[in-house]
């Protein structure tokens, strides 16, 4: 399962995105809402994950009168990703997310909180979230980390991985204030250090690879049509030497 503190997203990251959704509402392009789950989507050859068996749809207790009313109108529904989660222990165990965290779903699939889930977790970690602010977060939250699974697909082309199904995501964490040492040093150099970090490890048909990614906020562009101004730079670890040989021929174009 992965890490809680991955989902929801801290201060510093709210921030950013709350921005983000900003200029595209300024820009007459705004946030959509986020799909309806789906019972079982087809898997597809893209598509983080933010699914969290500990989340519920339950307004905590401790809300005020004023704030409970804002938080039973938020959505329930959930996005199924098109990113694959891993199967748990044994050839024949199902998928780790078939089971009472995504329903009735058997798609395979990591499933996105919604907007209760976010909200209510958020509250649990002494966060103080505003109901208005989840319609703008989840679906720019749900879009980045389709992004970057579409970066680790890159990575992972070629691989082995097709030879069982395609790779699939086993776990994540994420901690906005452990600085790689890439951006560690690119912030010492002046440049912007980056708003949030998740470390996702991915099932290669049975090689577990660990990857790092940095998420920038990009700059304001005022292109028409630009939803989304995010750099994310995803790379394998450097802890193992699978990770050293998929940087290396990166570098020199193997």
């Amino acid at each position: 399962m992965a890490s809680e503190d991955a989902c929801p997203v801290d201060h510093k990251t709210r921030a950013a995105w709350l921005e983000q959704a900003a200029a595209q509402k300024a820009a007459g392009n705004p946030a959509p809402p986020p799909h309806p789950a789906k019972p079982a989507p087809p898997p597809l050859p893209a598509g983080q994950t933010c699914d969290s068996s500990a989340m519920d749809q339950t307004p905590a207790p401790s809300h005020t009168a004023s704030s409970l009313l804002a938080s039973l109108r938020l959505g329930t529904q959930r996005e199924v990703s098109t990113i694959p989660r891993a199967a748990g222990e044994g050839a024949s165990a199902a998928p780790a997310n078939a089971e009472a965290e995504s329903g009735k779903d058997k798609s395979g699939m990591w499933i996105y909180p919604s907007e209760q889930m976010f909200f209510e977790a958020m509250r649990r970690k002494s966060y103080d979230p505003k109901a208005e602010d989840m319609r703008a977060i989840v679906p720019i939250h749900n879009a980045v980390n389709e992004r970057a699974w579409r970066e680790i697909l890159g990575w992972e082309k070629g691989r082995g991985g097709e030879g069982c199904g395609g790779p699939k995501l086993a776990s994540f964490s994420g901690n906005s204030q452990a600085l790689t040492p890439k951006a560690r040093i690119n912030t010492l150099l002046g440049y912007q250090a980056p708003f949030d970090r998740h470390d996702w490890v991915v099932d290669r048909c049975g090689t577990r690879v660990e990857y790092v990614i940095d998420f920038y906020a990009g700059r304001d562009e005022g292109k028409p049509g630009k939803s989304l101004n995010f750099y994310l730079d995803v790379r394998p670890k450097l802890n193992t030497w699978e990770g050293w040989k998929m940087r290396v021929g990166r570098f020199v174009g193997a």
